[in-house]
């Protein structure tokens, strides 16, 4: 893998590695793999070949400094306020049904579902997709963590969280204040995940400040980075 510098994008909280199109970069510029596919806003349906052509890199997103309210319904059809896991700190998955990284991601959210349970963390799934195709999805893969469906309302949720014109998957990580920590775009790995779960709950109790967890961070991610096999 070819390394690029890191460049943090200003006053965007965290500056994370990121694919675009599968090869552009976003938040850090490291050279990712192709673990990303993108979707254009209003679309909740798989991707076009036409959709997946390179396009220019867009500007860093800008990332809120807290979690935005919203609302969008579970598996059971009932509309769910992202407050009901007011308190605990989140993971939040966006993803979707016929994007292959997306999939490959599932048996480590489950674990992390478990693994971090007893330490007010909470794993979220929000799947920008058809209802139909999600529910049988969930069912077959036995997924034991939340679940939320939407398809413009989602992806207005992702817009609201900076991302404009989504790639899946990304995942944004908060702490119990509901302030937004991280947010990485492309698959998420084992290592990073626990990484950024692990500042976190530096954050959660109070051994460091935001800027500071931010900052390890994104050095951490870029250290895992460099160190994998080119």
């Amino acid at each position: 893998m070819t390394e690029r510098g890191l460049r943090v994008a200003g006053a965007a909280l965290i500056a994370i590695a990121a694919a675009w199109a599968g090869t552009r970069v976003y938040l850090a510029r490291t050279s990712p793999p192709k673990q990303s596919v993108r979707i254009p806003v209003g679309e909740a349906s798989a991707p076009t070949a036409s959709d997946l052509i390179e396009a220019a890199a867009p500007a860093p997103p800008t990332i809120p400094e807290r979690l935005p309210k919203f609302s969008l319904q579970g598996l059971d059809g009932r509309s769910t306020p992202i407050d009901d896991w007011r308190g605990r700190s989140l993971v939040i998955n966006f993803w979707a049904t016929w994007c292959a990284p997306c999939r490959r991601e599932i048996p480590l959210l489950e674990a992390l579902s478990g693994e971090w349970a007893d330490r007010d963390v909470t794993v979220v799934g929000i799947a920008v997709d058809h209802r139909e195709q999600v529910s049988a999805f969930a069912k077959a893969l036995k997924i034991g963590y939340p679940v939320l469906i939407g398809e413009q309302d989602a992806l207005d949720v992702a817009g609201s969280l900076g991302v404009e014109s989504p790639v899946f998957p990304f995942t944004v990580f908060t702490d119990r204040r509901g302030e937004v920590v991280a947010l990485f775009i492309g698959e998420l790995h084992r290592a990073q995940a626990n990484l950024i779960l692990a500042v976190v709950q530096n954050l959660n109790e109070d051994r460091l400040a935001l800027p500071e967890a931010r900052r390890s961070i994104t050095e951490g991610l870029h250290s895992l980075s460099i160190g994998k096999p080119s």
